[in-house]
């Protein structure tokens, strides 16, 4: 007789392996969310804002009806808008699907850490959102492979339970995986939080979206849907852009599109750096999709190639943390260069658990390299608050649950204001000759 079944054995091996700590259960799967939009046809949905360059925001969203203005009417009392901004608007087909009208429009000036009232093309309810604030301090929230599971309505949830400024996205955002009316429902999804504060995000694999010969290029659904300050930030491409928020410079860069010495960007990032002053913006943080260390078992090695290719530049430049996705747990690594602790180096976090649909990755290798501070197979989000100019505190948000529990913590020292880390003044045509 048979006590122990094979699938049992294994189920103990994997509990034993990822469990941290004995108060908690690791959680079940979820199913999908889909979200219809149950307005008519000029009401706006899928609303989202962005950054948009200096004292500038982006108003996004689609409408089924394609007369409705790419319009958008603002102003800082409810039902009165003495501004407003006409923009841009877009569409895309995708074998079968058509998308909606997609809208763009580009609102402001704005001021700092101001609530403003907007309507978009005419129709529908008003929307309020926040700008984020001028000076220290900021706060940050951050969720990678987001998807739209219960999982990821619970991360929401617990998001939009505490005040932030900005939301930063280190890739996957709907796991529509060609089917594009996922789109559409992920954007209905997280309307209440896209609609408030600014979401600034960049490419996973899940937008790729390339097809054989019918779309080659890839990132169709993604660059017409959400549309990032490329240009305002001199970049020629949608899939890597940098932005200033109060003190901080945040550089999104792409792990699915050419980053070698001789790509558009790298080229980009090295001008970019240069062009950052760290007296006026003291923080310099980088989001990536594919993590440059990872000490879990799954994706190994995928984010090596661009490690190489540019983790010599991000840390002459002092950057202080770089957040990744794309393996679904949560990492946090020591300062390392070089895979080796090094003091000037960034801090490393994956951050790939916001509840996306293929659930958790559950094994680390064993023991654990020693750059690696703490790991957990759970999902959550992040929250970085930047104090001032030298300290800020990171913490990861695990979500129990209906609660959400802070399972890590630390503080974090701004590199610009160390005297051993001091930047050395290069730049980007000097830069390039030493590598």
């Amino acid at each position: 007789m048979k006590i122990f079944s094979p699938h049992l054995l294994v189920f103990f091996f994997l509990f034993i392996v990822v469990r941290s700590s004995p108060e908690y259960t690791r959680p079940d799967p979820r199913p999908l969310i889909l979200r219809q939009h149950d307005r008519s046809d000029s009401d706006p949905q899928q609303v989202h804002i962005s950054l948009a360059g200096k004292d500038y925001m982006r108003v996004s969203w689609i409408t089924s009806d394609k007369k409705v203005e790419s319009k958008v009417e603002y102003g800082k009392t409810t039902g009165k808008y003495d501004a407003s901004a006409t923009g841009e608007s877009t569409s895309y087909r995708y074998f079968f699907y058509k998308s909606g009208k997609i809208h763009h429009v580009k609102i402001g000036p704005l001021e700092h850490n101001t609530t403003y009232y907007y309507m978009c093309g005419g129709y529908g309810p008003e929307f309020t959102l926040r700008t984020p604030p001028s000076a220290f301090p900021v706060e940050f929230t951050v969720a990678g492979d987001l998807g739209q599971t219960e999982w990821t309505e619970s991360t929401l949830t617990h998001i939009g339970a505490k005040d932030y400024d900005v939301l930063l996205l280190p890739g996957d955002l709907s796991y529509a995986d060609l089917h594009q009316p996922l789109w559409d429902s992920f954007g209905r999804l997280v309307q209440p939080y896209t609609s408030t504060r600014p979401w600034m995000v960049t490419q996973g694999n899940h937008e790729v979206e390339t097809f054989p010969i019918i779309y080659p290029h890839g990132f169709k659904a993604y660059n017409a849907r959400w549309l990032m300050p490329h240009q305002e930030s001199g970049s020629k491409s949608n899939l890597y852009y940098s932005f200033d928020v109060a003190g901080a410079h945040i550089i999104m860069l792409g792990s699915y599109t050419d980053f070698d010495s001789n790509s558009d960007q790298y080229n980009w990032l090295q001008a970019d750096l240069a062009s950052v002053d760290r007296t006026k913006t003291p923080w310099v943080f980088v989001l990536i999709h594919a993590p440059w260390y990872n000490s879990n078992l799954a994706h190994r090695g995928e984010g090596e190639s661009m490690r190489k290719a540019m983790e010599q530049i991000l840390y002459k430049a002092r950057v202080d943390v770089i957040f990744a996705g794309h393996v679904h747990a949560y990492e946090r690594f020591t300062r390392v260069y070089d895979n080796k602790a090094d003091q000037c180096g960034p801090v490393h976090v994956t951050i790939g658990d916001g509840g996306n649909r293929e659930g958790l990755a559950m094994l680390f290798e064993n023991p654990s390299p020693s750059i690696s501070l703490y790991r957990e197979p759970s999902f959550g989000h992040g929250r970085l608050r930047v104090f001032n100019s030298t300290h800020a505190q990171w913490s990861w948000q695990r979500n129990n649950d209906s609660d959400s529990v802070t399972g890590d913590e630390i503080w974090l020292e701004s590199l610009s204001s160390s005297s051993v880390c001091k930047q050395p003044k290069v730049s980007p045509k000097s830069l390039n000759d030493e590598l």
